[in-house]
């Protein structure tokens, strides 16, 4: 049965529309009505979206020859127009990731030849703010700022464009606005986070996006009173398909806020908006959390909030919950899977038989979407293993990636062909229950051989965050150790040192090859733009700590 959904959603996805299409459709159908508010204020309707996208998409196709378009630009109605208008160009998006590191921001634009960068005066002086190198990402490259560009359109030129966005039929402006590619072409290129190593180039198209879309749709039952928060960043997959591309296409109002960190005002904006979706990871979960600045009322009116692209804890869940009443329902997916690949999601109450339909397990990451099917396989030999059998986690869907961008042999490592169709191997160590919902038990990656024995580094981390709650923030790391193969490090924060904690889990009675050898404080645990662990980095400050032999 399973099989046949999928086949029966590949099938359907090939008559899906274009991104930039369906934006402008949706777009159309708003007319007056507000479509993007930003948390500064800034309103524009269905009509000001098709204006503003004809205009940037004009200037797009004057100026820009390459099929590359770079963006450097913050989560706002801004970001989603110019990310429309370069679709509409029949340009490739890619939203830089400004929390890189210089040299792997660079050497990605050089990857993906990235000739012309469009970004915005006043959001530059604000990277700089934070002592990032901007000069050296924009050497030798074709930049435009938008208040120039906007400065270029003469008031005529925005009238006109405004007169045809109310008078011309939908079908006419998407026939003469947008240029005529495939669906299967790419839309957009985005870099992995490099939580693990070298960040990677994947290639999303117009198919596997607009799948994604109408699959979480499709489970989270929008209603006509729904509004999307919009506030993680566009370079983040989660951001761009789920929280951007998906309100555009499917009609329902986004609020955009530009810092994920910003509890205080996300809080605000989720008040003034009436804000019911919210999409977030744990670490930003756990912020606002700890805020004491949040009122709870000013989450009232959430209905659902969703959490991925790293584990949800269970303190976070708890912490949440009781802070403003509301549960927390963790996703799973990755980049190559545009992003989502399974959820879990509000229990269901059968009206006629009063049967409870099962959304959600606590501890689990969901069942599969729509269309897509989860199997757990022996990473050895690929054979498909039982149910509640521990094995690697491989995805089937419409939603999987094309490839890594001219990485040919990478995209054949993680693509494999079984059964006739193409399943994308996540390097995820996890299960399947009877009731499909999927558990994962950590990255095959995260996992240290100590004395020849497999330790799983995300429950040596459960494990203390159980024992020591006075540690706030913990990720554990794997270092060669001459005598047992490999040694576990343990990072920490929090008003405790690492006698307690050692003492706490002795008095736990975990097991002895979960404990860590090191124990080092430190201010703050590396993180990621996405607010995803950087476990590279982390690596390097347990490997240069003074106190590791």
């Amino acid at each position: 049965v399973i099989r046949l959904s999928r086949q029966s959603w590949k099938r359907y996805s090939q008559r899906y529309p274009r991104i930039e299409r369906a934006a402008l459709q949706t777009a159309k159908s708003f007319g007056m009505r507000t479509l993007i508010n930003d948390s500064s204020g800034n309103r524009v309707s269905g009509y000001q979206f098709m204006t503003g996208c004809r205009l940037f998409a004009k200037h797009i196709k004057r100026h820009v020859k390459g099929e590359q378009l770079g963006f450097l630009l913050p989560t706002s109605s801004v970001g989603a127009i110019l990310n429309t208008a370069a679709l509409m160009s029949g340009k490739t998006l890619i939203n830089l990731n400004y929390t890189m590191p210089s040299a792997s921001l660079i050497r990605a634009m050089e990857a993906s030849d990235i000739d012309t960068i469009y970004t915005a005066h006043r959001f530059i002086k604000q990277l700089k703010k934070r002592g990032l190198d901007v000069d050296s990402w924009l050497e030798g490259k074709q930049v435009f700022y938008l208040e120039d560009v906007a400065k270029t359109f003469s008031p005529m030129t925005k009238a006109f464009t405004l007169f045809a966005s109310v008078i011309q039929p939908g079908w006419l402006s998407r026939l003469l606005w947008c240029r005529s590619i495939s669906s299967k072409a790419v839309a957009t290129i985005l870099f992995s986070s490099g939580s693990e190593g070298t960040p990677k180039g994947i290639e999303l198209s117009h198919r596997n996006i607009m799948s994604n879309i109408k699959q979480v749709a499709d489970v989270l039952n929008t209603r006509n009173d729904d509004v999307i928060l919009g506030s993680l960043p566009l370079f983040h997959a989660f951001g761009l398909t789920v929280t951007q591309f998906l309100p555009l296409v499917e009609g329902v109002p986004l609020v955009c806020h530009p810092d994920p960190t910003d509890g205080l005002n996300i809080a605000k904006a989720v008040h003034r908006y009436q804000a019911t979706i919210m999409c977030a990871t744990a670490t930003f979960l756990r912020l606002y959390a700890r805020n004491k600045r949040i009122h709870p009322m000013m989450f009232d009116s959430l209905r659902i909030v969703v959490a991925g692209a790293e584990r949800l804890s269970d303190d976070v869940r708890q912490l949440f919950s009781q802070r403003f009443n509301k549960p927390i329902y963790e996703g799973y997916g990755a980049t190559e899977t545009a992003p989502v690949a399974a959820v879990n999601l509000p229990d269901h109450l059968d009206p006629e038989s009063h049967k409870v339909q099962l959304g959600q397990k606590p501890g689990t990451a969901g069942m599969p979407l729509p269309g897509t099917q989860i199997k757990v396989v022996d990473p050895s030999s690929f054979d498909e293993l039982a149910t509640d059998a521990e094995g690697m986690l491989i995805i089937n869907g419409p939603q999987v990636m094309k490839g890594y961008y001219q990485n040919a042999t990478k995209s054949e490592e993680v693509l494999i062909e079984l059964d006739g169709d193409i399943w994308y191997v996540t390097g995820d160590k996890g299960k399947v229950d009877a009731d499909g919902f999927v558990t994962i038990v950590d990255r095959y990656s995260r996992f240290a051989k100590v004395g020849g024995e497999m330790v799983s580094l995300s429950v040596v981390e459960q494990q203390v965050i159980e024992a020591s709650p006075d540690a706030d923030e913990v990720v554990a790391v794997n270092l060669p150790d001459a005598k047992k193969g490999e040694r576990i490090v343990l990072l920490y924060t929090g008003n405790t040192d690492k006698d307690q904690i050692r003492q706490s889990l002795i008095n736990a009675n975990c097991a002895p090859l979960t404990l860590p050898a090191e124990y080092i404080k430190v201010d703050e645990i590396p993180k990621l733009g996405s607010g995803k662990t950087n476990f590279g980095e982390a690596k390097k400050v347990a490997a240069e700590a003074k106190d590791l032999p």
